[in-house]
């Protein structure tokens, strides 16, 4: 498990900073590996690589506009960075731009403040003394979208970031950064998949910062990655086991839907908060195929990858692929092009 193997240099040119338009216009690298063999085409005709008898698990997550310009009580200003997928009652952390102080007040408008309780290294932990649903009202009303640092160049304004920063059917509210693979989906995809006959459910993995972050010797040691808190509501999992029990091929749709659906597998629970690090070698009890996107080096979301395709037999490494990819003008990242592995 050495992050090194996981590392490749990615030219400017393959660096998505918006998205493709029409969303599902972006390509598709479709990879056999059963046939160990690679193709290329736009992700609209998504349909035609999937079986008839595979049905498909997206992640519902919201993101929410998290980035705000705040007022201090000194009347000064700083950037705070709400990690709203880590709430916990009436406290959220944050991270700032700047320093502040523990008991300080941080201001949205005139009458509506949070209170810093405490410090952690570079996180504060702040409480809010309204409900959780005026807290997300007013990241709305204030906020930005909370984008990964490689989209700091992106040509998009802050009202095109909260549409194109989001999937079209994103309902639950708590997400620090969006489920990328499920930004390709459009209503036509969708009218394809049910022409086809391919059922779809949702689950709920509200994604943390922690999946931009590099992975830290402890991640290693441990073998546990950072906390995210997942959902899955009974009836539709029980949906979801029937299929499988009658060997129907489950499409996850993003690293995110896999993370969780094999967190349910392995500990029974319907909802929680999972580490669950999963790299090579790694038995899958829950996903057949796999959409995914093209991730940053050294990421504990290439080993994700990686340990998918080890399992379905792959003869070629996740970073063969990749150079690939590149060599053939993929985009890569969060605005990115999609893969598609069978």
């Amino acid at each position: 498990m050495n992050p090194d193997d996981y590392n490749y240099f990615l030219p400017d040119r393959n660096l998505a900073l918006s998205p493709s338009v029409p969303r599902d216009s972006s390509k598709l690298f479709v990879y056999d590996t059963a046939k160990d063999e690679i193709r290329f085409d736009s992700f609209h005709n998504l349909s035609k690589y999937l079986p008839t008898d595979s049905f498909m698990v997206l992640n519902d997550t919201k993101v929410l506009p998290a980035r705000v310009t705040m007022r201090k009580q000194s009347g000064g200003k700083v950037i705070a960075l709400f990690l709203v997928n880590e709430i916990d009652s009436n406290i959220v952390p944050i991270i700032v731009d700047r320093k502040v102080n523990v008991g300080e007040k941080l201001y949205f408008n005139n009458d509506e403040y949070l209170e810093i309780l405490a410090q952690k290294e570079n996180v504060f932990d702040l409480k809010f003394r309204f409900s959780k649903e005026r807290l997300f009202s007013l990241l709305t009303e204030f906020g930005t979208m909370p984008i990964p640092p490689y989209l700091k160049k992106t040509p998009l304004k802050r009202m095109e970031l909260l549409d194109k920063y989001q999937t079209i059917f994103a309902q639950a509210k708590g997400s620090s950064a969006a489920p990328t693979a499920s930004l390709h989906f459009t209503d036509r995809v969708f009218d394809s998949l049910k022409a086809k006959k391919i059922e779809k459910y949702f689950i709920t993995l509200h994604v943390g910062l922690g999946t931009f972050a590099p992975l830290t010797d402890e991640n290693l040691k441990t073998k546990k990655l950072h906390e995210e808190y997942y959902e899955a509501d009974k009836k539709v999992f029980d949906g979801i086991n029937i299929l499988k029990n009658q060997g129907r091929r489950l499409i996850s749709v993003g690293t995110t839907v896999t993370r969780t659906l094999e967190s349910i597998a392995k500990s029974g629970n319907l909802m929680g908060k999972t580490d669950l690090f999963i790299y090579p070698p790694y038995e899958f009890k829950m996903v057949d195929i796999l959409i995914t996107n093209f991730h940053l080096p050294k990421s504990s979301l290439m080993m994700l990858v990686e340990a998918f395709i080890k399992h379905k037999g792959s003869k070629r490494r996740l970073t063969e692929l990749y150079k690939t990819a590149i060599e053939n003008d993929f985009r890569f990242y969060s605005f990115g092009d999609a893969m598609l592995i069978i």
